[in-house]
């Protein structure tokens, strides 16, 4: 089995590593020459970024060829799940690919524009993570299938979301403070090559919206002007090393 991850803060790593099989991060894999994937199962596993999957995730999908009897995608979300899943599913379709299996998984909510860290843990036990994820888990290694689905609504809405959030000029917004140590982990965790050191750490216009440069700074020395919380996240069951080893690509 071959499981394709996308992670900014470790939660879609860490719902992989449960799964088991081949693990694959999107960011190494779309710049590889052969872009033809076959498996006895192949599964797909993102975060919603507005209502949708995230664009490199869209791109890498795009690009690549996937053979396999048994195709899931899970997408993780913080609030509300939108139409992230029955869009991709929409799209495998397209390209001949049935998704046999679909969910949306609950966990920590890393938007920052929006929501406060340290309510996002404390909420984690309604949101019942841990619960979910052993059932989507037990799911997969059963080869389960559903008719996943989202209302047209839902669909439509969620694309144009999409469309209409400038995510690749988010990190623009982003700026540093004094405790900047130069260290590069920002750089090294980036899986767009969006995060510069010249003089200063720049960041330039090719984001994906993963705000793993925030969250995993070791100095909390990156900020968003309208952000909700100081705290920061990174799944407990990854650690920063893993994530930079999937995202970095020099």
């Amino acid at each position: 089995m071959k499981i394709f991850y996308f992670t900014g803060t470790g939660n879609c790593l860490a719902v992989a590593k449960l799964i088991g099989g081949e693990l694959i991060s999107i960011p190494q894999a779309i710049h590889q020459p052969d872009l033809v994937f076959k498996d006895d199962a192949i599964g797909f596993i993102f975060p919603t970024y507005g209502l949708s999957a995230p664009n490199i995730v869209l791109d890498f999908f795009e690009k690549a060829r996937f053979e396999a009897d048994y195709v899931f995608a899970i997408g993780t979300y913080g609030n509300y799940q939108g139409g992230a899943v029955a869009n991709f599913k929409k799209m495998a379709a397209q390209k001949g690919i049935h998704i046999h299996y679909g969910a949306h998984l609950l966990m920590v909510d890393n938007y920052l524009p929006m929501f406060e860290i340290t309510k996002q843990i404390a909420l984690l036990p309604k949101k019942k993570t841990k619960e979910n994820t052993a059932r989507i888990v037990a799911d997969i290694q059963r080869r389960k299938t559903n008719g996943y689905k989202a209302s047209p609504i839902v669909r439509v809405l969620s694309k144009a979301l999409a469309k209409a959030h400038p995510y690749e000029k988010f990190a623009l917004g982003y700026f540093v403070d004094d405790k900047c140590t130069k260290c590069k982990t920002c750089i090294r965790v980036c899986p767009t090559h969006n995060v510069t050191l010249d003089g200063t750490i720049q960041f330039g216009s090719n984001c994906t919206g993963c705000s793993a440069c925030i969250h995993l700074c070791p100095y909390n020395a990156i900020h968003l002007k309208s952000e909700k919380s100081s705290a920061r996240w990174r799944n407990p069951e990854t650690g920063l090393k893993e994530i930079m080893a999937a995202n970095n690509q020099t």
